[in-house]
């Protein structure tokens, strides 16, 4: 029989003091008690109980056994308290491991409120970018894309999808030109990830349903973090191929353009991953829920990726705007710095007009 139940049974004959008031406390029967009681005594060799017909007394023994063993099952019954406890309250360490640019990008604010809601949960967060076993390294939950994930007995569940975006500076663009179909991006310096991250090969494909265009970028700069990437398109390097969930404000904000709206390209499943669903913690069940409900907040509120794609001339002009309204700027910018050193009460119009001779001359002097 189960020596932990006899020792409970036990206990509770010694705090009643009989078989079968502890029968009935217990939902047992009368010979259930006698067998786990006599049980316990053969295994321990010696009478715990002295038993007659109308009453049992403990024996010496059976003093000494209660007083150890009693605090041993009080203690015992605290620690299934506790863990049950924590499958159904949200408390304790939550290991969480996550893309780089992906958890620098979007997991502040989805911790936040988390942690604003789950106070009694600690998020212990690690980026990486390489391959993730979630069972071997003690994770309780991953937010991982397909080439991260090692272990095929985890449990996935879809969080969002990342659009792969073709884009470079407006700047960029006025400069060297706006390539319009696939193949033009083989005459544009690419910014491109690795081999091995997919960044040796790309398929376009064409939302009029005319088919699938490969083609293999000019790489002149390849780096293994998207974030890197990302800066050096801003910086006017040339074009990259980088996902939504990076670049989003830089297109908003008019920093990126996006390129071949007419063209789509894979995208990256961003997946949640966790070990089992089995005795699933209430810390894992809730962040689970609560990644689920952000992500899909966000994705209420982002127009479709594809809507509203620019054609040629119409990237152009952006592009003559954008560099337009930047000289502009910096030609306002030197007014003021001009009038600033200018004496008091002088305009810097004014301060214009006074060399009248010398500018015609120098305007004569110029070449054409």
């Amino acid at each position: 029989m189960n020596h932990l139940q006899s020792m409970r049974v036990f206990v509770k004959v010694a705090e009643l003091g009989s078989f079968a008031r502890t029968a009935g406390t217990m939902g047992i029967s009368t010979a259930v008690v006698t067998r786990h009681v006599a049980d316990l005594e053969e295994r321990l060799g010696t009478r715990l109980l002295n038993r007659t017909t109308r009453s049992q007394s403990l024996t010496e023994s059976g003093r000494v056994y209660l007083e150890r063993v009693r605090p041993i099952l009080d203690d015992l019954e605290g620690v299934e308290q506790m863990v049950v406890a924590r499958n159904h309250e949200p408390v304790g360490t939550l290991r969480i491991v996550a893309p780089v640019v992906f958890g620098l990008h979007n997991f502040a604010p989805v911790l936040q409120s988390y942690a604003e809601r789950y106070p009694n949960v600690i998020p212990d967060v690690t980026l990486v970018d390489r391959h993730v076993d979630l069972v071997e390294e003690g994770f309780d939950v991953g937010v991982l894309i397909a080439r991260q994930m090692r272990s095929a007995s985890i449990v996935t569940r879809r969080l969002t999808t990342g659009h792969m975006t073709v884009c470079a500076t407006p700047a960029y663009l006025q400069k060297h030109g706006v390539p319009t179909r696939p193949e033009q991006l083989q005459d544009h310096p690419s910014l491109s990830l690795p081999s091995e991250y997919g960044g040796d090969e790309r398929v376009f494909t064409s939302l009029d349903g005319s088919g699938d265009v490969r083609m293999r970028p000019t790489n002149a700069i390849v780096a293994n973090n998207t974030e890197m990437l990302r800066q050096f398109a801003l910086l006017g390097m040339g074009v990259a191929i980088l996902p939504s969930y990076l670049i989003g404000r830089d297109l908003e904000r008019g920093r990126l353009v996006r390129l071949l709206g007419g063209y789509r390209l894979p995208q990256v499943e961003v997946t949640i991953a966790y070990p089992s669903r089995h005795h699933l913690p209430a810390k894992v069940r809730t962040f689970i829920d609560h990644l689920v409900e952000h992500f899909s907040q966000m994705s209420s509120n982002v127009p479709d990726e594809f809507a509203g794609s620019q054609d040629a001339v119409s990237l152009t002009a952006q592009a003559r705007r954008a560099v337009a309204d930047a000289q502009a700027a910096a030609l306002d910018f030197d007014e003021r710095e001009e009038e600033a050193s200018l004496p008091r009460g002088t305009t810097a119009a004014a301060a214009s007009r006074k060399p009248s001779r010398p500018t015609r001359m120098t305007e004569q002097a110029s070449p054409v």
